[in-house]
């Protein structure tokens, strides 16, 4: 590197064919993690929803004390529609 008055000149200019490799390798990476990231929060939304749905058809017992099961309910709601 050639240094003139506290500036520092390379010894060679970057080609367009090495912009372009420098590009595509920062996309690619950025692909590699966008897809990583929407793989986790996508397992943690599917998770979380079937331990919702779990617990609202009342195969995961409550927590914290609320109760959401609505199968007790809807069994409740067909008898009295069938005897009457």
């Amino acid at each position: 590197m050639i240094h003139r008055c506290n500036e520092i000149i390379p010894e060679h200019n970057v080609t367009k064919a090495e912009v372009q490799e420098m590009i595509d390798d920062a996309i690619r990476q950025h692909n590699r993690n966008a897809s990583m990231i929407s793989m986790v929060l996508g397992i943690i939304f599917f998770a979380l929803f079937a331990d919702g749905f779990f617990r609202v058809i009342g195969m995961i017992p409550p927590f914290l004390g609320i109760d959401v099961n609505i199968i007790k309910e809807v069994v409740r709601e067909v008898i009295e529609k069938i005897q009457s």
